[in-house]
């Protein structure tokens, strides 16, 4: 079974990305480098609540 997740940027805090992950996995949150739109650079993007 998959959990939607949402991805936040760390820089500027915009919530730009949605994904899936596993969900029986116990892990922290999910991390991703990614390009934010309104930073207009790659940041690390972390999974919200």
């Amino acid at each position: 079974m998959r959990a939607k997740v949402v991805l936040a940027c760390t820089k500027c805090a915009s919530r730009n990305y949605t994904t899936e992950k596993r969900k029986d996995v116990k892990a922290d949150r999910m991390e991703m480098k990614k390009f934010c739109k309104y930073c207009n650079e790659h940041t690390l993007h972390r999974e919200t609540k």
